[in-house]
């Protein structure tokens, strides 16, 4: 979702090792569709209980911030508060695209088209409501914690980092940096490989891009930066259309103000949605001040609750797991106040 930065910047490859000790504020919802899309079967079933409630989100909380805390990784998940006007369009054009895929998916299924229908599969993820609380609850119960932005999330991520609250933002979106996150963690997961839209495996690495690095490459400044999304393609509005990111790049370098640059008469802006008021909001937008974080203890019977009495996780699995979140925060106990 969003803009995508990929072909003008070369992220730079780290280890969970660069990251010890350090602080993240994770893109909930990013992540959580991440969850939605990645853990499912073989023909794209995603996980479900046998009352047929999905489970792949819950899934990838447990298991994926465990991993985290083991190599001292701590994460701060950061939640979508009110959609702003601006998103409404674009978030109505996605739930339709969602629903045309899920409807192509359960149809090349029945045909037996597995690779065809994973593919489909993954682009039907749908987020509800009940699964961002259960989401809440089960990050409660481990002891993480979580900050209700105002708005967009990825927004409040980046003004953590900006307040020295968090060193980066854990995310799988570009548009972060459109926000002003000085530095942004990608594929923050142990795993080496990543099932693709088409059911391929692909090497996969996390990454680590700094705003002001990316700047300096591209010789740009972050407005600029801004209006290179905007001719992309935001969550915001579509792209401009017949600009790619290297025409675009070329094109904001020839203006100084978004006047200039919204009356060139290559950037023909087809979304009904004001283009500085697309602007502003990425330069200005609602956030609050989080202050410092604290971890909460283990609630290692709401736990079980959650995933094993109503969902049916593997109790043996989930039970040892709770022994590997115990040890992983036991070995720093001492330091389990304020993050900051």
């Amino acid at each position: 979702m969003g803009v995508n930065l990929g072909e003008l910047v070369e992220p730079e490859q780290i280890e969970f090792s660069d990251l010890n000790d350090r602080e993240i504020a994770i893109d909930a919802m990013n992540t959580l569709y991440q969850f939605l899309s990645i853990i499912r079967q073989r023909d794209g079933t995603p996980l479900k209980d046998s009352d047929g409630n999905v489970t792949s989100h819950l899934s990838g909380l447990f298991y994926r911030n465990i991993n985290l805390l083991e190599e001292n990784i701590r994460p701060v998940y950061v939640f979508d508060g009110e959609m702003p006007d601006l998103k409404q369009k674009e978030t109505s054009e996605r739930r339709r695209k969602r629903e045309e895929a899920r409807k192509e998916w359960e149809k090349l299924k029945e045909e037996g088209k597995i690779s065809e229908a994973y593919s489909k599969a993954t682009q039907s993820s749908k987020l509800t409501g009940e699964m961002i609380e259960e989401s809440k609850e089960l990050l409660e119960a481990m002891g993480i914690p979580f900050v209700q932005a105002p708005s967009e999330g990825e927004a409040q991520a980046a003004q953590m980092v900006e307040d020295g609250n968090v060193y980066a933002v854990g995310s799988q979106d570009w548009d972060c940096l459109l926000f002003g996150a000085e530095t942004m963690v990608r594929n923050l997961t142990s795993r080496k490989t990543r099932k693709t839209s088409s059911g391929q495996r692909k090497k996969i690495h996390t990454q680590r891009i700094e705003l002001e690095k990316v700047l300096a490459e591209l010789d740009i400044s972050r407005k600029k930066l801004v209006w290179l999304g905007m001719l992309m393609g935001t969550d915001f509005n579509e792209g401009v259309h017949g600009i790619g990111p290297k025409k675009g790049l070329d094109l904001v370098k020839q203006h100084e103000s978004i006047e200039s640059f919204l009356n060139d008469e290559k950037v023909e802006w087809e979304s009904d949605k004001d283009p500085e008021i697309i602007y502003e909001f990425f330069m200005n937008p609602p956030v609050k001040d989080t202050g410092s974080f604290e971890y909460g203890s283990i609630n290692t019977e709401k736990i079980r609750e959650i995933l094993i009495d109503r969902h049916e996780f593997s109790k043996e699995r989930v039970d040892s797991k709770i022994k590997d979140l115990e040890e992983a925060l036991k070995s720093r106990q001492s330091g389990l106040g304020a993050f900051t």
